[in-house]
């Protein structure tokens, strides 16, 4: 039954979970229900439907939600690698390859655009859905920030490698879908130069986590290079201006490990000690803040 597109569109209702019993929902109950979303999604790939499809849009958004309480996970150091809510997460980004690989064996429709400008809604697809789904589970992740060991394999190892490290999606979707992730992120910090906010800064403090201070050479962080250089960029010439326009959203761009200097005005990322007993830094230099005049203008 689920394995018909056709059917379960026109019935509606049959991904819809009551409201409140997946709010009760395990990881494994959530798998569950991902194994039957990914027989429909199957065939509505299959059937080459480009239209949109208010079942699965749906569907998405109960999964992406299944990680929104990644937050519980902030300041606990005894959360342990086998907790529901990190379990959740494993099973969310297990679901968005799943997806992204049936998207590659179809190979890329006519009708996917890689930039689409503007609001503009009705020219979205399903690589827009995924590269959404991403940005939402990384803001969620953003969200846990100390200890550095669980903000660590919250924000590194269990969502960006799973994504984006080692090259992972390398088929033509996924080259399709991590770069519209890429650019929601990229513009996600952009928006800060005209409005300063807390979910930009939380998005700017999950890069250089992630990615760091300094680039990195390797084979296997090509794909992420050129976000990692513009993300770096817009932090030497902005994070002075945006902690003194306001220092509580300088300051939640960054987790645990990652300070700023202000006597030497830089950013420091420590490294904890490992076989040499002392740990190591990485900085970044960041330019002075621009000066205001009398009415505020820079």
């Amino acid at each position: 039954m689920f394995s018909n597109y056709r059917m379960v569109e026109t019935i509606g209702a049959l991904l819809d979970p009551d409201v409140w019993e997946k709010k009760t929902w395990d990881a494994a109950q959530w798998k569950a229900y991902c194994r039957v979303v990914l027989m429909t999604f199957r065939d509505y790939v299959e059937k080459d439907s480009g239209g949109h499809s208010f079942v699965l849009y749906r569907a998405k958004g109960y999964i992406e939600h299944a990680a929104f309480d990644l937050y519980k996970l902030d300041g606990v150091a005894t959360s342990g690698l086998d907790d529901d809510v990190r379990a959740r997460l494993a099973v969310v980004v297990d679901f968005i390859k799943d997806a992204i690989e049936v998207l590659d064996k179809k190979g890329l429709p006519d009708y996917v655009r890689l930039r689409i400008r503007g609001q503009r809604p009705r020219l979205e697809s399903f690589y827009d859905h995924l590269a959404s789904m991403i940005f939402e589970v990384i803001l969620a992740a953003s969200s846990v920030k100390s200890p550095r060991n669980v903000c660590w394999w919250i924000q590194h190892n269990s969502v960006w490698m799973e994504l984006f490290g080692f090259r992972r999606l390398e088929g033509p979707a996924g080259k399709i879908v991590t770069f519209k992730v890429r650019r929601l992120l990229y513009d996600a910090i952009l928006e800060m130069n005209e409005f300063p906010n807390f979910k930009g800064a939380a998005i700017l403090g999950y890069c250089l986590n992630v990615m760091g201070l300094t680039l990195r050479a390797g084979d296997h962080y090509r794909d992420s290079k050129a976000l990692h250089k513009a993300v770096l960029s817009w932090t030497k010439r902005r994070f002075a201006w945006l902690r003194a326009y306001n220092s509580r959203i300088a300051e939640a761009c960054l987790v645990d490990g990652l300070s700023y200097d202000e006597q030497n005005r830089r950013l420091v990322k420590t490294y904890p000690a490992g076989l040499s007993r002392e740990p190591s830094y990485d900085y970044l230099a960041v330019d002075v803040a621009p000066t205001q005049d009398s009415s505020g203008n820079v």
